[in-house]
């Protein structure tokens, strides 16, 4: 099975997983890894490794984080350097989360590290959209709101 790891700056990573859960229901094979205020780098590396260690990852381990460059992302860099099966995606969010779960629940065993990264980036892409009522066409007939 695939592995999720969301690692994140404080209780993001928790709260993103709640959420989820909230609409996909409660995910297997998912664990949170968080920094907190007093941990440095070794802490995250012995979490992610404590994590990898209590799932199943005989597909690998897609690791989600919030920020480019920042703390969680650094130590999950150090544990994907030395596995191939480890996959590493930046700018976490609940499109995000939902996306990698369900591409893991529909394919299955055949769900893989590669391919859940770039549903990832995919998701993230397509979740970021914009409104504004200028995009909204004046209607010149009174049928009523489009809205």
């Amino acid at each position: 099975m695939l592995g999720i790891i969301v690692g994140t700056h404080g209780h993001l990573a928790e709260e993103l997983v709640n959420t989820c859960a909230m609409i996909c229901g409660q995910p297997d094979n998912l664990k949170t890894v968080t920094l907190v205020p007093g941990e440095g780098p070794d802490d995250l590396i012995a979490k992610y490794n404590e994590a990898i260690k209590e799932m199943d990852t005989t597909n690998g381990v897609i690791i989600l984080n919030d920020l480019f460059g920042g703390s969680p992302y650094n130590a999950a860099c150090r544990i994907a350097i030395n596995d191939e099966n480890c996959g590493i995606v930046t700018g976490v969010s609940l499109p995000m989360l939902v996306e990698v779960i369900n591409y893991r629940l529909c394919n299955g065993e055949n769900a893989n590290v590669k391919d859940a990264m770039e549903k990832a980036v995919e998701a993230s892409t397509a979740g970021a959209q914009m409104f504004h009522k200028n995009q909204v066409e004046e209607s010149t007939d009174d049928e009523g709101d489009d809205l």
